[in-house]
């Protein structure tokens, strides 16, 4: 536990040792999001703003820690919570539950990083059988207490009590068939009477105690109930879902109640400065008339769009778009709002930077950029590269023939097909079987969170854009379709019913459209987005029918271009692929695995080529692959004229090239029990068996190829040789580099080289050219890394695999385990993220690292890059800019999402330099 020295500014309740557990409102502000978590730092600033925020106190995340760590609350806390409380009633002129007028708190959690729904909320702490009584009297409104009491009840039960909630939500639809109305609002007085005993009674039955009426115990026990949300279940897998750390914690907030549900000129709502779903400007959210802020969230009540709130209540209106301007010019940023009206006063409940579409991401860098509240380098950090390969997935076709059902909110973009399955379980058995659902529900809760991780996309019947579902899916970058009202969706028969009464059973496939709300039956087909068009060159910015998102994307990705350090090369093995990633942006080939070039036809001479018994029969197979492997490279470098092309020697394991074993037993057996002839068969048996490796991975593959099958390696070293003297004669400008693979020792490298140089000179000398033709070598093994200065005298370059270096430093086969325990690595925390997905900073990066520094120790001008998969991974380009690499290669539709980050991180690193 860490003492924040900058955080003395009160004394109220401050602990012996000085370290302060809770803060007022007016104490923070938003820089203090580790301590306070993102809604106390946020209502503090507000406060500090002057807006109307009701009076409060947040506990903070150094508390929850030593809750969590200890298994019990900081000795100092509840004292500090006590000045706090009374300093509170002091200011709202009652106390916490008093019997007359009774002080009523939210309980609501608060992390660092916003986890919308994961963690625990309880409003309308203090009320009991007898304060309810003095709240309906000061109230004037005996229904508008009775309803706050059944809600605390609910939401008590469920979250403290650790109660299932759907017995409160079962009581609550047969209260609502009882009285023959639909929704809660049409419930009176009497009716909530009765459904307060049976909340109690529900309690009683499965927590095995009454409803706690003492005010302070209920305040006492929801605080412990947010501090154990933190290690709850869907808030654990939410965090690893978005890489939230795990040891952050989280806050709480204690904030005097206001309420939204004392009638028709009340209400509650969510209002955004932006639409998160497009970025455009103007008057975003919903609001829902007599109800608390969860009836909103929770989706189970269909609001009206915020611009009605002008019609209802205009006075309100016209204040709260006066702060909604306000927070985002004080914020720079799209804000996120919560706020509640209660009998015409408005009220800010909180404010948060607010989550977005990918789209919508670019788009609002871009604005704020020109209404000159940012400039391009912040614009930059705020789009990543996942939002932009988002953008780069395929959209629906609109010109095909498709059958549209139905039409809700989009609130999250993309297109998703696949099956119709009506819980979250189903969606991740399904899911992890291949199948590519859709979670189809009436309004998405917390608990469907694993289903939602699984899913294609939601389709919920109910709830709008700053419902669960959709703030959820938005932040996951899910397609997501909310509120298609025409649905009637029965989970329990597990089936939905579209508009003129055809029934989608489970199973069925049907099509949602995140970016217009449609829902098709069927699968629709795609066809590749705007931002692909534009990077393919088939889509101009500045055109008349330009795209206004590609326009965004555009400007993002030339300051990126323009700050990036780092250059960005392409995974290419042909002249198909380097054409489409020269488009893209490659600034070379950073990998070209010639092991491609010698499938299909090229297989069987191949093949020879290993299985020769004498050296006529070798020479033979090579004489027949030089042209071959030459003509290759002419069309490769042709594509890349005036960029380095890295060509890797032949590295595949071994049996890749050799029939499979037990095949060729079979025709052998096959052959003698026939008793025809099969003496080649035989003999190609015997060497397979030969040759044959338990574990080719870590074979005769690579740099031990080369050494042992003679004139491999040299048969492709001329072959590029050639290419590139045949292409300078054309009066192209190849720029070839060789690579060895899979080096352990210096001493492989020498021998190689020493081979090469000879071919190259020989060439040179036919040809009358000369070649400047780089050797260098993979680093992909532990011990290349860390023997990296000892190499670097005899490689002019080292690229470093990271794929097979990562298998090799921990001990994966790559192929065998991400299909069998890396999910219960994932799911136990051991990972935050695969070590194939994001590179492993701390092992394999440690390697790299130390690799650089002494590979730069001995050769001072060594050329660095990478290109393994991780060359197109965001978090890992930052790594390998943060360690001096010189370029980054990937595959070609990763280019983008590569000189994206790139830009990043070299603005991120000047902002860490400046401070």
């Amino acid at each position: 536990m860490s003492e924040n020295k900058d955080l003395q500014v009160a004394d109220r309740g401050t602990s012996v040792d000085g370290v302060k557990f809770v803060y007022d409102f007016t104490e923070g502000n938003k820089d203090l999001k580790d301590l306070l978590g993102g809604k106390g730092a946020n209502l503090a600033e507000m406060t500090n703003l002057g807006l109307p925020v009701p009076p409060g106190f947040t506990i903070t995340t150094e508390a929850c820690k030593v809750y969590l760590d200890s298994g019990e609350e900081p000795a100092a806390l509840r004292d500090e919570v006590s000045a706090h409380l009374d300093a509170l009633e002091q200011k709202m002129g009652k106390k916490l539950g008093q019997l007359d007028d009774p002080l009523l708190v939210s309980v609501r959690s608060g992390a660092k990083f916003s986890m919308p729904g994961m963690m625990d909320t309880v409003l309308n702490i203090g009320l009991s059988d007898k304060s309810v009584q003095g709240l309906a009297k000061q109230a004037g409104d005996e229904r508008f207490a009775w309803d706050s009491y059944r809600r605390l009840i609910q939401m008590f039960g469920k979250t403290v009590l650790g109660v299932e909630g759907d017995l409160f939500e079962d009581a609550l639809d047969k209260a609502k068939e009882t009285k023959k109305v639909t929704v809660d609002t049409e419930l009176e007085a009497a009716d909530l009477k009765k459904l307060v005993t049976t909340f109690k009674k529900i309690v009683k039955k499965e927590a095995g105690r009454d409803f706690p009426q003492d005010p302070r115990e209920q305040m006492d026990l929801a605080i412990k109930a947010v501090f154990d949300s933190w290690n709850g279940e869907r808030a654990k897998l939410y965090r690893r879902q978005e890489r939230i750390p795990h040891d952050l914690g989280t806050a709480v907030n204690i904030c005097s109640m206001v309420f939204g549900n004392l009638g028709p000129d009340s209400g509650t709502g969510v209002a955004f400065t932006r639409d998160p779903a497009s970025g455009q400007q103007g008057v975003y959210g919903d609001y829902l008339q007599n109800a608390q802020g969860e009836d909103v969230v929770a989706g189970i009540r269909n609001t009206v769009p915020l611009a009605e709130l002008e019609r209802i209540d205009k006075k309100s209106y016209d204040r709260l778009m006066q702060i909604m301007e306000t927070l985002e010019n004080h914020y720079k940023d799209l804000c996120d709002i919560e706020f509640t009206i209660e009998r015409g006063r408005l009220w800010m409940l909180q404010t948060r930077v607010g989550k977005r579409t990918a789209g919508a991401a670019f788009r609002i860098a871009t604005q704020l950029v020109d209404q000159g509240l940012i400039d391009e380098a912040e614009a930059l950090k705020r789009v990543n590269g996942a939002q932009l390969a988002q953008l780069m997935f395929p959209r629906f076709d609109e010109e095909a023939k498709v059958e549209q059902v139905a039409r809700g909110i989009a609130a999250s973009p993309g297109a998703a097909v696949g099956k119709a399955v009506f819980d979250s379980y189903t969606a991740v058995k399904w899911s992890r079987s291949g199948e590519k659902v859709i979670l189809v529900r009436r309004e998405t809760n917390p608990d469907d969170l694993d289903g939602m991780i699984a899913a294609e996309g939601i389709l919920t019947s109910r709830g709008g854009k700053t419902s669960h579902a959709a703030v959820v899916a938005r932040g996951m970058g899910k397609t997501c379709v909310c509120g298609a009202e025409d649905l009637e969706v029965d989970t329990k028969r597990r089936r939905m019913t579209v508009p003129g009464g055809h029934v989608v059973e489970e199973g069925d496939v049907i099509s949602i459209d995140g970016s217009t709300g449609k829902v098709y039956l069927g699968e629709v087909p795609v066809v590749p987005p705007p931002v692909v068009e534009y990077f393919e060159g088939r889509m101009h910015p500045g055109a008349d029918d330009a795209d206004e998102l590609v326009e965004a994307v555009h400007r993002m990705m030339a300051f990126a271009d323009r700050k990036r350090r780092l250059r960005v090369r392409a995974n290419a093995d042909n002249a198909e692929d380097a054409l489409r990633a020269r488009r893209f942006g490659a600034q070379g080939i950073g990998l070209c695995r010639t092991e491609h070039m010698f499938l299909g036809d090229r297989r069987e001479l191949v093949e020879r080529l290993i299985l020769a018994d004498t050296q006529a029969e070798r020479e033979e197979s090579l004489k027949q692959l030089l042209p071959l492997q030459k003509q290759d490279f002419v069309e490769l470098f042709e594509a890349m004229d005036g960029l380095p092309v890295t060509v890797r020697l032949l590295d595949p394991p071994l049996h890749e090239f050799l029939p499979d074993i037990t095949e060729l037993s079979v025709r052998v057996a096959l052959a003698e029990s026939r008793q025809e002839p099969h003496e080649n068969e035989l003999r190609l048996l015997q060497a397979v068996h030969r040759l044959h490796e338990q574990n080719p991975m870590l074979g005769l593959r690579g740099v031990r190829l080369g050494l042992v099958i003679p004139g491999l390696f040299t048969m492709q070293v001329r072959a590029i040789a050639e290419a590139a003297a045949e292409r300078r004669a054309a009066k192209g400008d190849p720029r070839a580099e060789i690579m060895i693979p899979l080096v352990g020792t210096v001493q492989e490298l020498e021998i190689v080289r020493e081979e090469a140089d000879q071919v190259i000179a020989e060439v040179e000398e036919a040809t009358g050219t000369r070649l400047k033709l780089a050797i260098g070598t993979m680093i992909e093994l532990p011990r290349a890394a860390l023997t990296a200065g000892q190499i670097a005298e005899a490689a002019q370059f080292f690229s470093f695999g990271t794929n097979d270096l990562t298998q090799t430093v921990w001990g994966f086969s790559r192929d065998d385990v991400e299909a069998s325990f890396f999910t219960a690595y994932l799911e136990k925390g051991i990972f935050g993220v695969s070590p194939f997905e994001t590179i492993d900073r701390d092992g394999v990066g440690s390697l790299v690292k130390s690799a650089v520094q002494a590979g730069r120790a001995t050769r001072p001008d060594l050329k660095l890059g990478v290109c393994g998969e991780h060359g197109g991974d965001p978090e890992s380009v930052h790594f390998f800019h943060e360690v001096g690499l010189d370029y980054v290669s990937c595959s070609p539709f990763r280019i983008p999402v590569a000189r994206l980050e790139a830009g990043r991180a070299s603005v991120e690193a000047e902002g860490s330099d400046h401070r």
